[in-house]
């Protein structure tokens, strides 16, 4: 089976899982989580540099289809923080679509990885996706991300909050 490239985040995260020319990021990082503090919160730009489509049926979008998918993530400043790696399957296909999408941020001090369904991504609408685990000083992180696209065009450019609890 050849891969399609879209043109389009089909995830999570499910990117991220989500660039065009640099953009600067409503940036935020409240509290610590070497402290503990709960209500952590970390807004990030993800702007989409790779990502692969392996359909099941070409043409359309099916059950078992496949998507990866890698970001860069800004701060506000546009400085480069860290990355998204990701995969979805899709789960139920057609117009109505739904993908389960497991994605990984890498960050200063660690990573933290997420999980959870995505509908509709051919809409760009927003999600969100559970923390199910970190590294470093994310080790015992729990909480969301949601996750909303800010542009399409040229590439997908998508704002996460983090929501650490």
């Amino acid at each position: 089976m050849r891969p399609i490239r879209a043109a389009f985040l089909g995830t999570a995260t499910l990117v991220t899982l989500l660039a065009c020319t640099p953009l600067a990021a409503a940036a935020t990082d409240t509290g610590t989580a070497q402290a503990g503090d709960k209500g952590r919160i970390i807004t990030v730009l993800a702007e989409v540099q790779q990502l692969t489509r392996f359909p099941v049926t070409p043409g359309s979008v099916s059950q078992g289809d496949q998507v990866v998918v890698r970001s860069d993530l800004f701060d506000e400043a546009h400085n480069k923080v860290g990355e998204t790696h990701g995969s979805c399957t899709t789960t139920r296909g057609g117009a109505d679509e739904a993908e389960q999408c497991l994605v990984t941020y890498t960050l200063p001090g660690g990573q933290l990885t997420t999980q959870g369904v995505y509908f509709n991504y051919i809409d760009q609408g927003p999600f969100d996706s559970a923390i199910t685990g970190g590294t470093g000083e994310y080790k015992k992180a729990r909480g969301w991300v949601h996750s909303e696209t800010i542009a399409t065009t040229p590439k997908v450019v998508r704002r996460f909050t983090i929501h650490l609890a």
